[in-house]
């Protein structure tokens, strides 16, 4: 091992290899402190040309690369397992947050893979652009981490995932080459598009170092709105109504249940609830136009007076100022925070049509009633898309008190996950696969792409180098 350190420290530098135990630790840890592995080593390149050497290095010491964003994933796919006698090598992207470059004209910014979302943010605002993916970890998720796991976020509903946002890759393969396809045209049709086997992979075919970004027109006009619905089925019919009368001006259309809402009201400081009490079922709204005359407000007021009258809603609230918007995107951008102090939530990322929503979440409640009566059920939705975030919310002590809380994750998983799949749904919308849930995707994918996937694994990375154990196990 002596060797493989005194190499990378060729490469990297004393800024950029961390070899000591104790500095290793928040690098092999996830952010909510549930999962722990081991690293030999961290490798922080600052450039391309270093992470290729990095990997080329790795090969030859037939070590793992286990590739790392801003931590903030939720399946623990940055997290090292390294194989027992096998070397491993974390290699993080803080020290790539360059821009590489900004064309206006073609809606294009090019970044390293280390640069954060809200960094991403700011460079196209200072343009007079904007970059639509929005999620509460802005501040931290890193490009390379949000392309590996094919990020989704708020604006999924009118923007698309991180797939759709994404023109241009370049990654280190794991022969050590660098794949260089950065070039963003929006016509180039010779042959397959490699990009879009990276995206999503969560670091198993290539370390992704950076990417070229579709930048979209600002938004000048917006209109925001929270309304108390009758249940999931009358906001699956507010949808319906507010697309119908505006179109791709829907910018988010988040339910949420009491229990949710409540959990970030105890554990949030500066939130505020619009209504007397916490509505059995929320509809956050967001309507946004780059024509700065659309009177979006009118609109949404119009719907929501229709949806009150016709007993779909019986409160609601259209924010009046950007303040009054803030406030309630800031309980909606809580809830991650929340269930960390709240207890040891076991968090789902379903999907189903958002026409089956209703019929998930009443299967799942009856579900958990009878077998998990002692956890609490927490749903946040993404209810445009039919992402039901479905989470069964145990207490501190309830938790510590089982033989095993590996076991119980499980067998909780495993009940939500088979009703997701009587919908007709996906057991990972947003958040991957990772270590969490490769027992999951063998159990239910379909064997015809599995077996695909591990034909490409195996013509890309034959020795399993590229975080190996997680996606497939």
């Amino acid at each position: 091992m002596s060797t493989l350190i005194e190499r990378l420290g060729a490469v990297l530098g004393e800024r950029g290899l961390i070899a000591d135990r104790g500095e290793m630790a928040p690098f092999v840890t996830d952010f909510r402190g549930r999962m722990t592995g081991a690293a030999d080593a961290v490798a922080l390149p600052a450039n391309t040309d270093e992470a290729a050497a990095v990997v080329a290095i790795a090969r030859e010491h037939n070590a793992a690369i286990f590739p790392l964003g801003g931590n903030t994933g939720l399946c623990y796919a940055a997290v090292p397992t390294p194989a027992p006698g096998r070397l491993a090598i974390v290699v993080g992207m803080s020290r790539m947050a360059n821009l590489r470059a900004m064309d206006r004209a073609a809606n294009v910014v090019t970044v390293d893979a280390g640069m954060t979302l809200a960094r991403v943010h700011e460079l196209a605002a200072g343009e007079g652009r904007q970059f639509p993916l929005h999620l509460g970890s802005e501040g931290t998720a890193q490009i390379g981490g949000l392309i590996s796991t094919n990020a989704g976020g708020t604006g999924v509903l009118r923007y698309g995932p991180m797939r759709d946002l994404v023109c241009g890759i370049e990654a280190v393969l794991p022969d050590g080459s660098v794949y260089r396809d950065l070039d963003a045209l929006r016509k180039n049709n010779t042959g397959y598009d490699l990009k879009h086997l990276l995206i999503g992979a969560e670091g198993t075919l290539g370390l992704v170092t950076g990417a070229a970004l579709r930048l979209r027109q600002p938004n000048r006009s917006f209109a925001h709105g929270w309304i108390s619905v009758t249940g999931p089925e009358a906001a699956v019919e507010l949808l319906s109504r507010l697309q119908d009368r505006c179109g791709d001006a829907v910018e988010a259309f988040e339910m949420l249940n009491r229990a949710e809402v409540d959990c970030v009201l105890r554990h949030i400081p500066r939130t505020r609830l619009p209504f007397e009490t916490t509505p059995e079922w929320s509809v956050m709204i967001e309507l946004a136009h780059t024509d700065p005359d659309a009177d979006l407000v009118a609109a949404l007021e119009e719907v929501m007076a229709a949806a009150l009258e016709a007993g779909l809603a019986d409160d609601a609230i259209v924010a009046q100022n950007e303040a009054q918007a803030q406030d309630i995107w800031h309980i909606r951008h809580s809830v991650t925070e929340a269930h960390k102090i709240e207890g040891v939530g076991i968090v789902h990322d379903t999907a189903v049509r958002n026409s089956a929503v209703p019929g998930f979440i009443a299967a799942a409640d009856e579900m958990s009633a009878k077998l998990f009566p002692q956890a609490r059920v927490l749903v946040v939705s993404h209810l445009g898309d039919g992402n039901v975030h479905y989470i069964l919310m145990f207490p501190h002590d309830c938790w510590r008190a089982l033989p095993d809380g590996e076991a119980k994750a499980l067998e909780v998983e495993m009940a939500v996950h088979d009703i997701a799949m009587r919908f007709g749904g996906t057991i990972s919308a947003e958040h991957g696969i990772g270590r969490k849930l490769t027992s999951e995707l063998q159990r239910l994918g379909d064997p015809v792409k599995l077996a695909v996937m591990r034909q490409i694994k195996q013509a890309l990375d034959p020795d399993g180098m590229m975080n190996p154990g997680a996606l497939l196990d």
